[in-house]
């Protein structure tokens, strides 16, 4: 602060929230070529629609970005002016006037005073601006009206303009041949709100807006819809999911066999289901770091079941098996592999660990790897231990094996002696 510039107002420092200060959709409002409607009028309209989706369940806030605010404009007549012998001072103070409250006087009491129900602006149109006195010339009063055209529009004197493109093919084209003028609305949902759903529900908004829309010539275009990526970044995980659990099933047929790949293949889903457990009951929301941290962890999840499933298909097919149980089979198989599954999977966590001490918002927006990933591959560990044991004694059986000759020799030798 005491290296900034002398003269310098000081920063406005506000809080930014993610979720709140984020819109999940923007649209671009215009009016069509050819379309009737004053600036103030296309202004109102975009108002109202702001209100309509400002009530819709789970939206936290919207914002109009690009629009000028309704004024009364007063252009005064320089030659008329100094016709009157007129100062621009006398029309500033004229003006500032305006700005004063007068008494809503509803009647008077018993004692001849005034009772005052409420307070009213002098000014409720742009008549009323236009028969403000300025002044008095030869006995005759001099109105606004006289030295300055009024009239009901926007901010003039706000030379802002924001004009409209758009992006196709990775190249920036105008598909309106010109820049058009055009007002934003922004919107953004509730923390912890699903954006999928509340993007449908101002899509249903614009719908019913539509035929009002074509009637007016006004305009819009979704530049940004947050509730489409979102379910789309669904969609791919689910694609993904699908495509590993395929691999994941015939790489395992062909090597140990059908019934230890229906083991494996049911992990993934049960692993997923554990960690969106337990996202959720941390607070999390579901978003596209969420995703991206499942994505990364599906490769990982299944490492420790393969293993325990892979140790127990060994000692169900050892020699020894028939001499024991199934429980002790695989109680045995799963405790030989755990120290070296545990420390495989320790490592892999600590290399996630650097990522949750990052700050500022990259921070934040990388919170969810950190979180996601570490307690999937926690899960991985639990369901490797608790279910691919437990389906295993449903599903797998000891084979019979055959003694083969040499061994028949020693038992027929064992019972001549």
């Amino acid at each position: 602060m005491d290296e900034m510039p002398k003269g310098v107002m000081q920063p406005l420092i506000k809080p930014f929230d993610i979720d709140i200060d984020v819109p999940i959709i923007t649209l671009a409002m215009y009016k069509k070529e050819g379309a009737l409607l004053s600036t103030t009028d296309f202004t109102e309209k975009v108002k109202k629609l702001q209100h309509e989706i400002n009530a819709i369940d789970n939206v936290a806030k919207t914002t109009l970005r690009g629009n000028h605010k309704e004024q009364y404009n007063i252009e005064v007549d320089m030659g008329k002016l100094s016709a009157y012998h007129l100062s621009m001072g006398q029309i500033m103070m004229a003006v500032q006037s305006l700005a004063a409250n007068v008494p809503n006087v509803k009647g008077r009491t018993q004692d001849n005073k005034l009772t005052i129900f409420g307070i009213a602006n002098a000014i409720e149109s742009v008549e009323d601006v236009k028969n403000v006195m300025v002044a008095n010339y030869m006995g005759s009063p001099i109105y606004l009206r006289d030295v300055a055209k009024v009239t009901n529009g926007i901010d003039i004197q706000n030379f802002k303009d924001v004009g409209l493109i758009a992006r196709a093919d990775n190249n920036i084209t105008n598909p309106f041949n010109k820049e058009i003028p055009q007002v934003t609305l922004t919107v953004a949902k509730l923390a912890g709100t699903n954006a999928v759903f509340v993007a449908k529900d101002v899509e249903e908004v614009l719908k019913e807006h539509e035929e009002e829309f074509e009637k007016e010539g006004i305009g819009y275009i979704v530049t940004r819809d947050y509730g489409e990526r979102a379910n789309e970044a669904v969609n791919e995980l689910m694609h993904h999911l699908v495509i590993t659990i395929i691999i994941i099933a015939l790489m395992l047929v062909f090597a140990l066999g059908w019934r230890e790949s229906i083991i494996v293949t049911f992990t993934v889903p049960a692993i997923l289901a554990i960690t969106l457990f337990i996202a959720y009951v941390s607070g999390q929301t579901m978003n596209r770091i969420t995703l991206f941290a499942f994505l990364l962890s599906l490769g990982l999840l299944v490492d420790a079941a393969i293993i325990v499933i892979e140790n127990i298909h060994r000692h169900l097919h050892a020699h020894d098996a028939e001499d024991k149980d199934m429980d002790e089979i695989l109680v045995q198989a799963t405790d030989e592999v755990g120290g070296p599954t545990n420390i495989a999977t320790l490592a892999i966590i600590m290399t996630m660990v650097p990522m949750a001490f990052v700050g500022g918002m990259m921070g934040s927006f990388m919170k969810p790897i950190p979180l996601n990933v570490p307690v999937a591959l926690f899960a991985s560990l639990a369901v490797a231990y608790i279910f691919t044991p437990y389906l295993s004694l449903k599903l797998l059986k000891k084979p019979k094996h055959k003694h083969n000759h040499k061994e028949e020799e020693k038992e027929k030798d064992k019972g001549e002696s």
